[in-house]
């Protein structure tokens, strides 16, 4: 089975968050009015081991473990080595903020795990606090180091902000000229109830016009190997790359290739849609098997929506959908 929508696009990719919970608190990811998502809604490990198998039968052969904090998550590593052992054909990554994993690293690297995005907003240590709410990044860049060690390949991944942390654009150049990273910039994106961002968006295209008084920037080619989202730039006489991801200014929803299925089982089709499609219970019914579930997931995605449309119809501040961040798991 191969899923594909009414307009044609196929999906192959799958977000999955295995967990709300995280020993952070981003200020775009967090809300002051958040709650944990109870943990008996939470899917067990079984289930989102069921998921997975459904999925690759169904032609998805990428797969993105996010949270929360995923390594936050009791037995995360065992569940790694199943996905492995199960689907090692499977291109599997996982989004983490990279403060809980640096001894991991070498079992990841076992495990056949080859690549990792790393969330780093910043450079500096008092404004990384006060981003996250925690003093954590001599351990996040300690992560950093001992995947590239490793040969863990790293795309690192900043939130823009204005105000917050444009004015170190040049520091992160640097690091990604000295480093074999993707460090890339994700615009801002306005969730749930926060009022405060339009203030902080900071462009896609500002950041390029930016970035090119620190280095001499090259057009990557887009490949097979090279065909998400970020549009890539090699820094010249550097080891790494820049990248930009510009889901607000300049939409890619005509080749998005991915569904979301949170922590509590609820499958997304569209980051910027609230409509969602309830898996927990028809996992948690003896009576509903598998076809069940492939029905509903094929049906959900025929009807993927293009959030470029749910993004003209937002006024003023409001988010570019009603829930937070966190619930979904990016």
């Amino acid at each position: 089975m191969v899923l594909q929508d009414k307009l044609g696009r196929c999906v192959n990719y799958l977000r999955l968050s295995v967990t709300d919970r995280c020993n952070l608190r981003c200020m775009y990811c967090v809300t002051k009015d958040f709650t944990h998502i109870p943990h008996p809604d939470i899917l067990r490990y079984e289930e989102m081991l069921r998921l997975i198998d459904l999925a690759a039968s169904m032609n998805i052969n990428k797969l993105r473990l996010t949270g929360g904090e995923p390594f936050a998550r009791k037995g995360f590593m065992e569940f790694v080595s199943k996905i492995m052992a199960r689907h090692g054909d499977m291109d599997l990554r996982i989004t983490s903020n990279g403060t809980l994993i640096e001894p991991l690293i070498p079992e990841l690297s076992r495990l056949g795990v080859k690549r990792l995005n790393i969330s780093l907003d910043t450079l500096d240590r008092k404004t990384f606090e006060e981003v996250t709410g925690r003093d954590h990044l001599t351990d996040v860049l300690g992560t950093i180091e001992a995947c590239i060690r490793a040969g863990i390949r790293v795309k690192v991944n900043a939130v823009a902000m204005k105000g917050i942390n444009d004015r170190e654009l040049g520091a992160f150049i640097d690091f990604a000229r000295n480093n074999p990273i993707d460090m890339r910039f994700i615009e801002f994106m306005p969730m749930g109830d926060d009022t405060k961002s339009d203030s902080r968006f900071w462009s896609a295209d500002d950041i390029l016009a930016q970035a090119s008084e620190f280095a001499n920037l090259v057009p990557v080619k887009r490949t097979k190997e090279n065909r998400g989202p970020a549009r890539m730039y090699s820094i010249e006489g550097g080891q790494g790359r820049l990248g930009l991801i510009s889901p607000v200014s300049s939409h890619f929803c005509g080749t998005c290739n991915r569904l979301r299925i949170t922590s509590d089982g609820y499958l997304r089709t569209c980051l910027f849609s609230d409509h969602t499609y309830k898996l927990r219970g028809i996992l948690r019914n003896p009576s509903l098997g598998d076809d069940t579930l492939k029905k509903v997931i094929a049906a959900a995605t025929r009807d993927k929506p293009l959030g470029y449309h749910l993004l003209e119809s937002r006024k003023g501040c409001e988010g570019v959908c009603g829930t937070q961040m966190s619930a979904i798991g990016g």
